[in-house]
């Protein structure tokens, strides 16, 4: 049968999500999603609908990379939702070079990790030309500076 023909109305854009293992990757595009989803630009997607696998359900973690689409009123995206774990960074590496730009996502509870500073350096590797940096977890710091930062730059 016939597939309805797919007409491009919005620029296109490739994005994802790459950082260290639970730093909230996957958790970060569930929540693009249903954030958009309330404007009715996108389906909302559960964090065990984006790592549907067994394995990654069964071991918390993300080992293939996920594709999301969703859109905003200016544009379509592809969102890759990369692993963070040491042990798949190949398929990081994949997701990676097809994206236009990357979300890096950081846990302000642990800061700066292994895998955070070799993602920015393999992103860099495979042509990624933009990198935005997103601090998740500030809710598990237990820092008054640190927190008074966040909020003040916000």
């Amino acid at each position: 049968m016939a597939r309805e023909k797919f007409e491009r109305t919005k620029p296109h854009v490739n994005i994802g999500t790459i950082g260290h293992v639970d730093h909230g990757k996957t958790t970060l595009t569930a929540a693009i999603t249903a954030t958009l989803a309330l404007g009715g630009t996108a389906v909302a997607k559960d964090y065990s609908d984006i790592d549907g696998a067994p394995e990654e359900r069964a071991r918390g973690i993300t080992i293939n990379t996920a594709h999301v689409e969703y859109e905003t009123e200016a544009r379509h995206y592809a969102h890759v939702d990369c692993p963070g774990h040491a042990d798949y960074v190949k398929n990081m590496i994949t997701g990676a070079a097809q994206m236009d730009g990357a979300i890096l996502v950081v846990s302000a509870a642990d800061g700066p990790m292994p895998q955070t500073r070799e993602h920015i350096l393999l992103s860099k590797q495979v042509g990624v030309p933009n990198i935005v940096v997103f601090l998740n977890k500030e809710d598990q710091v237990d820092d008054a500076e640190l927190l008074e930062l966040v909020v003040s730059a916000a």
